[in-house]
């Protein structure tokens, strides 16, 4: 595997399938070829072959009441810090002598 020059992943996506579309749709070159004879290992029987699968959308996460309160902590979190700012500014102005 060190030595094919598309690295070993190539290889590795290819294992265990039929993977003449990949080979033809990269092009190799006359050589490549010459060397695919003398690593070719056989033909896969397509009966062997698993159907595709159709996509199943994974089901819907449920209706979680928790997170609602997970996002009121988050805003509070934020908000508490700029009230309590926001009241300082207000005591030091009330207080401020002229």
């Amino acid at each position: 595997m060190d030595d094919h020059p598309g690295g070993d992943e190539v290889l590795l996506s290819a294992t265990g399938k039929d993977a003449t579309n990949d080979f033809e749709d990269v092009g190799h070159s006359d050589s490549a070829r010459d060397m695919m004879e003398k690593y070719y290992i056989g033909e896969v029987d397509p009966s062997t072959v698993p159907l595709k699968r159709t996509y199943v959308p994974p089901p819907q996460a449920r209706y979680n009441p928790d997170k609602i309160s997970e996002f009121v902590i988050k805003i509070l979190q934020f908000l508490v810090p700029l009230l309590i700012l926001g009241l300082a500014f207000a005591a030091r102005h009330y207080t401020k002598k002229e």
